[in-house]
């Protein structure tokens, strides 16, 4: 998996954002990415934009539109 450097936009490490995507909770679908919410080590929930060429793109807390399912 490769990293873009906008994943770094917020500070998370390459480890909690990692541990997330291997944790997975949520997966949201769109067209050319998916939103992965995860956890971190710690308990922080991560959305985490991975586009179709495997590289994530996006790592941030998650946010509320993002917590529920659609």
């Amino acid at each position: 998996m490769g990293f873009l450097n906008s994943a770094w936009k917020h500070g998370f490490s390459r480890q909690e954002i990692d541990h997330a995507l291997n944790n997975p909770i949520l997966v949201h679908y769109f067209d050319g990415y998916v939103i992965v919410i995860g956890s971190t080590a710690t308990g922080t929930l991560l959305e985490i934009g991975v586009n179709n060429e495997n590289n994530v793109f996006h790592a941030m807390p998650a946010r509320k539109k993002f917590l529920r399912k659609k």
